[in-house]
């Protein structure tokens, strides 16, 4: 019996493992399907086999450095798709030929036929010129573009050249208005800051080289010096961030003989923004919030700088330049904060200015406060959608802990905070004079032990000896002193 238990036992092991064996055949050549729990076949074949050697034997082609010029990642346009996409003007390929931006190519041809007619008057190029020095840029504007474009070379240089004229003359306009208070021809007001805010996306840039080009070929006589491009552009764009008219010149690494090679107009708009000299370290945490660093003590300034994010702090004073925040402002920093996610040899100062702020806001009161110090101010009705906006445009945005030109200002900040005299003082604060009406009972308790004090101060002078010459000064320190040294 105990023998034929054993055999069996063996046999059933023997056929377990023959199923497992037979199951681990069948599902070799299946895969997953979409829906739970199914299963469809995959039979290993010569196609199969073909495939696999394909990729292994493909050429990849290496990653170009001259690319400049990308389509928004995926995750990040999920966020605000209408950030990323022009909606009233198509600039280069990427969008061209969209339906709904084809009303303003009306308006492009208008300006590059005032662009030539003006030339003409001067002598200075024919179109077919100018067509032909684009010509001989199209292979170098090409392999700026992250993605393949697929028009034809024709398409392509007419696009460069319309698109570009356009861009040119609307800049020369815009300065002209500004110098002389000439209307801008065709441009209506409600076109102007819808203009800009699709002039600045990353998907709707020519190479800044085209835009140098057409410039430097259009341009009239130089007896009256006009402004350079990248004058012209910073002077247009702006009213974005809405500084001062005159916006000092950007300074690079990548700079030559004081001038900045911007890549496109973002690029330059961009590298106009940051504080001249930077240095860059780890910043593992975010800044503590406004709310949180003033009940520590830290004072906040609005600085006089003209750059927008050159932030410092310093002795417990923390100063930042005031920002304008509007319906525009978010497609500005998304762009940016874009661009330098996508390029490599681009660092992330305006994502660390982002993440700054965010860690700075957290509430409608945090934005309040900054409100009040006059370095915030804004246009969308509430301090909760500006807390909204800020907070939301962190979304599906990763930080740079390694490379942050803030780095110091937060550890310096979050020092004081952390310190025992920013514990002892932010505890005091938020416990006793968290709002107004918490204040107020505090003071009133305070008061109430006052007059507990002079109570006793004055019971002590009663029962003490009449005749003695005692001042009631004295019968009062005997009072304070009571509790420590008892009476004599």
């Amino acid at each position: 019996m105990g023998i034929n238990s054993k055999l069996t036992r063996l046999l059933l092991q023997e056929i377990s493992r023959r199923k497992c064996h037979d199951f681990l055949q069948r599902t070799a050549n299946y895969s997953r399907d979409p829906s739970p729990g199914a299963f469809h076949r995959r039979p290993y074949s010569k196609s199969r086999a073909s495939l696999l050697e394909d990729v292994f034997e493909a050429d990849v082609p290496e990653e170009r450095s001259s690319v400049c010029i990308y389509k928004i990642p995926a995750n990040m346009r999920w966020v605000e798709r209408k950030a990323y996409e022009p909606n009233v003007v198509s600039i280069g390929p990427y969008h061209y030929g969209v339906e709904r931006l084809q009303d303003m190519e009306e308006l492009k041809q208008k300006f590059v036929r005032r662009l030539f007619d003006r030339s003409r008057e001067n002598e200075v190029v024919e179109f077919e010129l100018v067509k032909d020095a684009m010509g001989k840029l199209e292979e170098e504007a090409r392999i700026c573009y992250g993605e393949e474009i697929k028009l034809g070379s024709e398409e392509f240089v007419e696009t460069m050249v319309i698109d570009g004229c356009f861009v040119v003359e609307l800049l020369r306009e815009a300065w002209q208005h500004q110098l002389r208070g000439h209307p801008i021809p065709f441009i209506k007001r409600w076109m102007l800051p819808a203009l800009r805010r699709d002039l600045i996306m990353l998907e709707n840039q020519l190479p800044f080289f085209v835009l140098n080009k057409l410039f430097e070929m259009t341009s009239s006589t130089p007896a009256e010096l006009p402004p350079s491009l990248q004058q012209l552009a910073l002077h247009f764009f702006n009213p974005l961030l809405q500084r001062g008219l005159e916006a000092p010149p950007p300074k690079s690494s990548t700079a030559t003989e004081g001038v900045f090679e911007a890549r496109h107009l973002l690029d330059l708009f961009r590298s106009s923004t940051l504080p001249i000299e930077l240095a860059r370290g780890k910043q593992p945490n975010m800044i503590r919030s406004i709310t949180e660093l003033k009940q520590a003590g830290v004072k906040v300034q609005r600085a006089k700088h003209l750059k927008p994010l050159d932030i410092t702090y310093e002795e417990g004073v923390l100063k930042i330049p005031p920002i304008y925040i509007d319906d525009y402002k978010g497609t500005v920093i998304r762009n940016m904060v874009a661009f330098e996610k996508c390029h490599h040899s681009c660092h992330p100062d305006v994502t660390a200015y982002l993440f700054f702020f965010d860690g700075l806001i957290n509430s409608a009161k945090d934005v309040g406060l900054l409100y009040c110090d006059e370095v915030l101010h804004h246009s969308l009705g509430s301090n909760k959608e500006v807390a909204k906006l800020v907070n939301n445009i962190c979304k599906e945005i990763d930080m740079d802990v390694d490379e942050s030109y803030l780095f110091m200002v937060v550890d310096d900040a979050n020092s004081f905070f952390g310190s025992p005299y920013g514990k002892a003082r932010a505890g005091l604060v938020r416990h006793y004079f968290s709002s107004w009406v918490v204040g107020i009972s505090t003071l009133g308790a305070v008061f109430a032990v006052y007059l507990t004090l002079i109570q006793t101060a004055t019971g002590v002078a009663g029962a003490r000896d009449p005749l003695k010459d005692v001042s009631f000064s004295s019968h009062l320190k005997d009072s304070l002193l009571l509790p420590f040294f008892g009476t004599k």
